[in-house]
């Protein structure tokens, strides 16, 4: 019997043991922390979002980095494959809005243990605390791994995830053990993150539900999408922003602009017949009085000073022109985007090994014969709602999958 070392007991690492053990393959897992899926638990405030409950072209649409990459993994194994496979080890599912798919209990707990009760199960062997220090060749072709001591093998998976939280164990030695055995590695860069803004308008804390937002590269529109978004002490985050910080955080250190509209649903003209109605309503008041019915408190004086209106002029002597530039205040509130939060609070990491050296139709290193690449150390990256989760599934699977073939 041909042996299998997966190199990480991540999600990846987990799927990838349990395909293999479930065909009867002698499967090693090597996990340098004290439990499976470190990681794992911490995914979507400890609920975790295991994927999106959608077909494979959805899921390419929604991949930011190399999305055709994926093309073989995802339609081998998509998510309605992937809710079957934790439902038949005894884990239900559910599913909430944006077809993002949860433990039934809503405990990231509950997916680990699925998992390491399947793989177990399938005598599959778990080696706890031991680091892999070399991934081990000769004359091109996988002979095994090394730790303390050497593990012969005829397959090795690496599954090491990337640099992203890396108080979970994720500290890149995929990407070393990548580069030893002669793969490229691209610029690495904390994707679906909190971005830093150059203004800091005091308004930490304050969420915004029902807004519009706009990236802007150098004036050339990059993104846009509708949804929440969160005001914090270095600038902002929340669900649009973090799938902003895709496309933002390659181009960090040029000209990048936040654009949001405050009221979407609204028109310019529409906002302006709405302005004027509180205006008839509080007719008498001053200005900075004027806005209660219409924004949030701790954005009024910010609207204010953006608007360049006087905040004690009183309402009726506002003109037609000084209503506008409220308007544009309220749909285009501008934030300079100068940088993103660290790898340490990313949810992922943008980058990693070069898809040009991986054969996308089994995961097989194009250059090491019988050394396969799967999840997050791999360079793509996709929106959040449960789409990363599915790449490492994905990716795991078609990997084992080859290699039961």
């Amino acid at each position: 019997m041909k042996k299998l070392i997966i190199v990480g007991g991540g999600a990846s690492g987990m799927l990838a043991a349990l395909i293999a053990g479930q065909n009867g393959h002698d499967c090693t897992i090597i996990e340098q922390n004290n439990k499976l899926g470190k990681k794992l638990y911490i995914t979507g405030k400890g609920r975790c979002n295991l994927t999106n409950y959608t077909d494979a072209e959805n899921l390419i649409k929604n991949t930011v980095t190399n999305p055709f990459f994926l093309y073989s993994a995802f339609y081998t194994f998509d998510s309605f494959a992937l809710v079957s496979l934790f439902n038949s080890i005894g884990l239900k599912t559910k599913i909430e809005r944006g077809n993002r798919v949860y433990p039934e209990s809503e405990k990231s707990s509950d997916v680990i243990r699925a998992l390491e009760n399947a793989i177990r199960k399938n005598n599959v062997q778990v080696l706890l605390n031991t680091k892999v220090t070399e991934i081990n060749t000769e004359n091109g072709k996988i002979t095994g791994v090394t730790t303390d001591k050497f593990y012969p093998a005829d397959n090795v998976i690496i599954c090491t995830g990337g640099m992203s939280y890396p108080m979970t164990g994720s500290a890149g030695d995929g990407y070393i053990f990548a580069k030893k055995t002669g793969h490229r590695v691209t610029e690495l860069f904390p994707s679906l993150v909190a971005l830093k803004a150059k203004q800091n308008f005091g308004l930490e804390g304050l969420s915004l539900k029902n807004i519009a937002i706009e990236l802007f590269l150098e004036n050339k529109k990059i993104y846009d999408d509708f949804g929440e978004m969160l005001f914090t002490h270095e600038g902002v985050s929340g669900p649009v922003i973090l799938s902003a910080s895709c496309f933002a955080t390659k181009y960090i250190g040029r000209d990048l602009k936040l654009k949001i509209d405050l009221k979407p649903a609204l028109s310019e003209k529409e906002l302006d017949e709405r302005i004027l109605k509180d205006f008839k309503k509080y007719i008498n008041k001053n200005f900075k009085n004027s806005l209660d019915d219409l924004l949030p408190q701790k954005l009024i004086d910010i609207i204010i000073e953006l608007s360049k209106i006087p905040p004690d002029k009183k309402v009726n002597e506002i003109t037609k022109d000084e209503r506008k530039r409220i308007v544009m205040a309220i749909k285009g509130f501008c934030i300079d985007i100068v940088d993103t939060m660290r790898f340490n609070e990313a949810v992922v990491t943008s980058g990693g090994v070069c898809v040009d050296d991986i054969d996308p139709s089994t995961m097989q290193s194009r250059l090491i014969k019988n050394l396969y690449f799967a999840g997050e150390v791999i360079d793509v990256d996709a929106f959040t709602g449960g789409f990363n989760l599915q790449i490492a599934f994905s990716t795991a699977y078609l990997a084992a999958s080859s290699i039961i073939r």
